[in-house]
């Protein structure tokens, strides 16, 4: 196996060039478990460590660009009052010394089904900056996944950094694992309440090929919710059902199908429930989740 190590981010775009095959490796959270397990044995790992222009953030115009190599630990510690709901799913990853590897680019490589950040990343809107020596894409979150552990990637491409605005409401991100924390989900769920617009994003994880959006869901809220008003439970029980109702999840050892559609429309319920709280009560951002 061949180990490349660029030391700046024209380095590691001219190794992908020339090395289309090559792995990425960032903190390793991944890649390395694969590896460990011989699930795959790529010819040659790109190591991106050292590419120190992938581990800054700065806010860009109404948005907020966060480099791909910025750790969890990040996340929760500088950018949970903008990104609150990214900041939830980041504390449920792993312990304190993985949390400080692993990255939001990492996991959005990888593009597991299961990847805990990509449910907010849906819900917030977010956009995914990848580059080539052919030039920058910006590539919308809900058009990034392709099929399980497949991207929108092409094989020269890396990822820069993601996008996303601040948030502009509350935010929750709640997942079901065999216990609170260092666990894979059995399935998760995110919601961002956007009040100015009259408007509300989701995503879901662990249920279905892809993470995904409830668009369903998301047109029926626009349509029910009286943003002055306190929530109508009779909209709160279908909006989870139809969240449910989008994903399409599989028998596994974690879960059976039916078990993650019921985790769903809990979790949806109540995600939308906390939020609204927050909302009619005028704190307008969010710091709590559920595991």
């Amino acid at each position: 196996m061949e180990f490349l190590q660029p030391a700046t981010w024209e380095e590691a775009l001219d190794a992908k060039a020339e090395h289309p095959g090559a792995v990425p490796i960032q903190g390793g959270t991944d890649v390395m478990v694969e590896l460990n397990f011989d699930m795959r044995r790529p010819a040659v790992l790109l190591d991106l460590g050292r590419v120190t222009e992938l581990t800054g953030w700065d806010p860009a115009g109404d948005r907020l660009r966060v480099g791909a190599g910025v750790p969890y630990a990040t996340v929760i510690d500088a950018l949970g009052d903008r990104l609150p709901g990214l900041a939830q799913a980041a504390r449920t990853v792993g312990s304190p010394q993985i949390r400080n590897r692993g990255t939001v680019g990492g996991n959005l490589g990888a593009a597991s089904p299961a990847g805990d950040s990509h449910p907010p990343l849906l819900a917030g809107d977010a956009v995914i900056e990848v580059e080539s020596r052919r030039g920058i894409r910006m590539i919308a979150a809900t058009d990034f996944y392709r099929g399980v552990k497949r991207s929108a990637l092409e094989p020269d491409e890396l990822i820069r950094a993601f996008w996303m605005a601040p948030a502009a409401g509350p935010q929750y991100f709640s997942k079901i694992g065999t216990r609170n924390a260092m666990v894979i989900a059995v399935c998760s769920f995110a919601i961002a309440l956007y009040p100015e617009e009259r408007r509300v994003g989701t995503g879901i994880g662990s249920a279905a090929p892809t993470p995904l959006r409830a668009t369903a869901a998301e047109e029926f809220l626009a349509r029910e919710l009286d943003w002055d008003a306190p929530l109508d439970e009779a909209v709160a029980r279908e909006f989870g059902a139809l969240v449910a109702a989008a994903a399409a999840p599989i028998d596994d050892v974690r879960g059976t199908a039916g078990y993650r559609r019921h985790a769903l429309s809990v979790m949806a319920r109540r995600t939308l429930t906390w939020a609204w709280r927050d909302h009619l009560g005028g704190t307008g951002r969010s710091g709590r989740g559920a595991a």
